[in-house]
């Protein structure tokens, strides 16, 4: 990822505190100050002596060239300084949520296609304009949940108890896809089966190559299992090889590039549990050429993402009393 010389400037300004004003909103820090900046930042960049925006600039510039998850989400470590900048506890002539010194440093990540905000943890995060798509650095699903955390977790669990399989689609799938930079996101609906041909939702991954990816989802509302017999709220896993097959045989139209293509991976997601009997009946199923296009997504994958990911819940899972609260709401 590459900033325009003039933004990395100013924004090297702000780290600095480079305002010589008796108001300004940003911490002087000196060659040492930027030093242990940079350490709180997790990096091991130290102050060579040298002018210190120059410096501040070309540090930020070697950051921009680490690896990224995505185009449009910048590296981890510059949303970490991003987020270093704007502590709170650094305000300086106005309130913690530095509205003024947020107006700053957006006039410079705007131009760049980004935006700064504070979400409810009170921490300063960065969105892609365009696609809305929000960088952080702790969206690891496996990592231990805060409180807050938990609580939304148990309230859409209960929601998936009781929704539907189109709203599994519609009010869960389609916006956790499209938070983690899927684009195109599709569902196929249910009004006219014959034309799904598997496929519940379809979408595409762009590669930092540009590269296109294409991805069919097949979605259960229950638990998948291997029984001869599925019972009234499972689903068997024969059933969801024959779709899946289909899924991966039959063509998409893309209306942005104006061809038919074939979808390269299938993700099969349930709403309850994949067992592993479902799992591996599945594996001894599919040929080793077909066996690394099919991927798995249960409950508790969709429930993790979903929480790291900070996405608001359906409105179905927001309390019935009173209104949301904070921690019910999206950044």
């Amino acid at each position: 990822m590459e900033f325009k010389q003039r933004s990395l400037m100013a924004i090297a300004d702000m780290i600095c505190g480079n305002f010589k004003t008796e108001e300004s909103l940003f911490v002087y820090r000196s060659s040492s100050y930027l030093t242990r900046f940079f350490q709180d930042c997790d990096t091991d960049y130290a102050h060579d002596g040298s002018t210190r925006n120059s410096w501040v600039a070309d540090t930020l510039k070697a950051i921009l060239t680490e690896p990224q998850p995505n185009a449009q989400t910048p590296p981890d470590t510059f949303s970490r300084v991003i987020r270093g900048l704007m502590d709170q506890g650094d305000a300086l002539h106005e309130g913690n949520e530095r509205p003024g010194a947020l107006a700053l440093l957006n006039v410079e990540l705007a131009r760049e296609g980004f935006e700064a905000f504070y979400a409810p943890d009170k921490q300063c995060y960065l969105r892609h304009i365009a696609t809305n798509t929000i960088a952080t650095a702790s969206a690891n699903p496996h990592r231990p949940f805060s409180a807050a955390e938990i609580k939304k977790r148990e309230q859409l669990l209960a929601y998936l108890d009781s929704a539907s399989e189109d709203d599994l689609i519609q009010e869960v799938l389609l916006p956790l896809f499209r938070q983690l930079g899927f684009h195109r996101v599709t569902a196929a609906g249910h009004k006219d089966k014959a034309l799904e041909y598997g496929k519940d939702l379809w979408m595409k991954f762009t590669l930092p190559t540009q590269h296109v990816l294409y991805f069919g989802i097949q979605a259960k509302k229950g638990k998948l299992d291997a029984a001869g017999m599925s019972k009234e709220s499972n689903a068997n896993i024969g059933e969801i090889h024959n779709q899946v097959t289909m899924m991966l045989g039959h063509e998409i139209f893309d209306p942005e590039i104006g061809k038919r293509v074939l979808v390269d991976h299938a993700f099969i997601v349930a709403g309850g549990e994949i067992t592993k009997a479902a799992r591996n009946w599945l594996g001894n199923k599919l040929d080793a050429s077909k066996r690394s296009q099919v991927m798995f997504m249960d409950r508790d994958d969709i429930l993790n993402l979903f929480v790291v990911t900070n996405l608001p819940l359906p409105r179905g899972a927001l309390p019935e009393t009173g209104p949301a609260q904070d921690d019910d709401l999206p950044f």
